[in-house]
C-alpha cells in the first residue's frame, strides 16, 4: 500500500495527514500522540475514526497541524484521519458518515463590527 495523503480543517487548524501501513504509530509535528495532545478527551476524539473501524493497530499515521487551538486541532486531525480512511475503503465511508466524523464543522469565528466591542456584544446604551 502506498501513502495515503488526506486534509482536513475546523475553525483555523489544519491537519494534513499521510497514512501508511504499520503498528498503529501516530506522529504529530514529529511528537507522539499522547505528548502532543495531553489530555485524554482529544486523544480519544483523534482516535475516534480508527476504533471505531477496528483499524488502529493497523496504519500508520503523520501529521502536520498548524493553526487554532488544541480542540479544533484534534477534531480537524479526526476528519482528516476519516477522509484518508474512505480513501483506503470506500465501503466504510457510511458507518463514519452515521458517526458524523465525515462531516467538515462549518462554524467560524464570527467578525467584530464597527462601533461594537465585539461580534454581538454592544456598549452599553445610555437613554439621556
Amino acid at each position: 500500500m502506498e501513502v495515503i495523503n488526506a486534509i482536513g480543517r475546523r475553525k483555523a487548524a489544519v491537519a494534513r495527514v499521510y497514512v501508511s501501513e504499520g503498528k498503529g504509530q501516530i506522529t504529530i509535528n514529529k511528537k507522539e500522540l499522547k505528548e502532543y495532545f495531553t489530555t485524554g478527551t482529544l486523544q480519544y476524539i483523534v482516535k475516534q475514526p480508527l476504533n471505531l473501524l477496528e483499524v488502529a493497530e493497523k496504519y500508520d499515521i503523520k501529521v502536520n497541524l498548524d493553526g487554532g487551538g488544541v480542540t479544533g486541532q484534534a477534531e480537524a486531525l479526526r476528519l482528516a484521519i476519516s477522509r484518508a480512511l474512505v480513501k483506503i475503503d470506500a465501503e466504510s465511508k457510511s458507518a463514519l458518515r452515521t458517526a458524523g466524523f465525515m462531516t467538515r464543522d462549518p462554524r467560524e469565528v464570527e467578525r467584530k463590527k464597527p462601533g461594537q466591542p465585539k461580534a454581538r456584544k454592544k456598549f452599553q446604551f445610555s437613554k439621556r
